[in-house]
């Protein structure tokens, strides 16, 4: 194989420092010596020969006056004007050496502060970056290409700095998960198992007492088919994959049959549902049907599995907003602390804490919610009162059929 080597490689491949040098060598140390050279091997040498010459003639023609003055002769007068010359060259040249020196010593200071400390001081920060130090920090107030250079470096620093945090704070939550998924998953597994192993003892001895065993059994595993479905959504929604059939939804109709169907579940589960729809016949909204049954779903299992007094009430109202609806779910609950209402919507988040399996969970239930509504163009929001209840409102668009 033919390797062609250029001239560019080698300078792409030598350190700056290195180029520093080479640089201030040609620009400083080539023409010293240079001038060094050519003034110590022609200069030196006339310069010795004329010195004795003019020496040997003003020794032979000096000439003294009756008082005692010297009289210098014209050609004495230029052999001297030649010997000063020779002076003159001499501390030129001694002049240059010292101009040059002064010349390399500040091109090498200026270089070494302006470019080679502002360098190091980066490959130092590199470094830090490289071994995971995201918090070493390189400021600077200059202008041109380092402080451009630094004010990148930190631009990168955080960007880096915001996704490692970002890493860890995913990988809290997706242990969070599994550890709410297992413990839910637990829980009616172990139930099940332990009304199974009834049934198979012979302990539900008569038919409504086995009729009740397998009423329980049956809602168990509804409850692990939910949490199941709640994981395969919520790794829809971490890839942004969630899958969307849009059709153009009459609100009046749509709402009445869905809430049909929820009355029926919160009948059986001693709930009282009211519900309202204020909107005209004629209203539509462009929507996945599928979808925003999940979303009244979702706010009504949540209000289902939280509520904390004997009879449970829950009010769902279609609301005319004139360029859109707004939806509001309120139950008779427990509520939400204030401090905790603008976080009900974050993935993992749950504001009882406690891990029981009347109020167990994967956390994912509003999350999932909002990233549904959001997606339709809409936007939720949530109000309550601690011992009173809460609402959960979210609004969608309406269809005029304009573009």
């Amino acid at each position: 194989m033919k390797y062609i080597f250029s001239i560019g490689e080698v300078g792409n491949s030598m350190k700056l420092k290195t180029r520093i040098l080479v640089t201030l060598v040609v620009i400083v140390a080539v023409p010293l010596i240079l001038i060094s050279v050519t003034f110590l091997l022609v200069g030196g040498y006339f310069l010795r020969r004329n010195i004795v010459d003019v020496r040997q003639e003003i020794s032979t023609e000096i000439e003294y006056e009756d008082d005692g003055t010297v009289v210098l002769m014209p050609d004495m007068l230029e052999s001297y004007r030649q010997l000063v010359s020779f002076g003159f060259l001499r501390s030129m040249f001694i002049s240059m050496v010292i101009i040059l020196i002064l010349t390399s010593v500040i091109y090498s200071w200026w270089i070494y502060k302006g470019v080679l400390k502002p360098v190091d001081e980066l490959n130092n920060a590199m470094q830090e970056i490289k071994d995971g130090n995201f918090e070493y920090r390189l400021e600077t107030l200059g202008k041109g290409e380092i402080g451009d250079l630094y004010r990148n470096y930190e631009d990168m620093r955080l960007r880096l700095k915001e996704n490692s945090e970002e890493k860890l704070q995913n990988e809290k939550q997706n242990k969070e998960l599994i550890s709410n998924i297992s413990h839910d998953l637990k829980t009616p597994i172990t139930s099940i198992k332990g009304y199974v192993e009834g049934i198979m003892d012979g302990v539900a001895d008569t038919p409504e007492k086995l009729d009740r065993y397998v009423h329980i059994i049956y809602n168990k595993a509804v409850d692990m088919d939910r949490l199941i479905n709640e994981l395969t959504m919520y790794s829809s929604v971490d890839n942004n994959r969630i899958p969307y059939h849009f059709l153009k939804i009459a609100v009046r109709e749509y709402f009445t049959d869905c809430i049909e169907e929820i009355g029926m579940d919160l009948e059986s589960q001693n709930f009282t549902l009211n519900y309202e729809n204020l909107v005209a016949d004629d209203t539509m909204v462009i929507a996945d049907p599928e979808q925003i049954k999940r979303v009244v779903n979702n706010i009504v299992s949540n209000s289902v599995k939280y509520m904390d007094k004997p009879h449970g009430e829950i009010s769902i109202r279609i609301l005319d907003e004139v360029d859109s609806i707004r939806v509001e779910i309120e139950d008779n609950g427990k509520g939400i602390a204030q401090k905790d209402l603008q976080n009900i919507f974050d993935r993992f988040y749950r504001a009882d804490s406690s891990r029981n399996s009347s109020t167990g969970g994967s956390g994912l239930g509003l999350s999932i919610v909002k990233k549904i509504i959001q997606d339709h163009g809409g936007y939720i929001w949530a109000t309550s009162k601690e011992g009173e209840g809460t609402c959960m409102h979210f609004v969608l668009r309406k269809y005029t059929g304009q573009a």
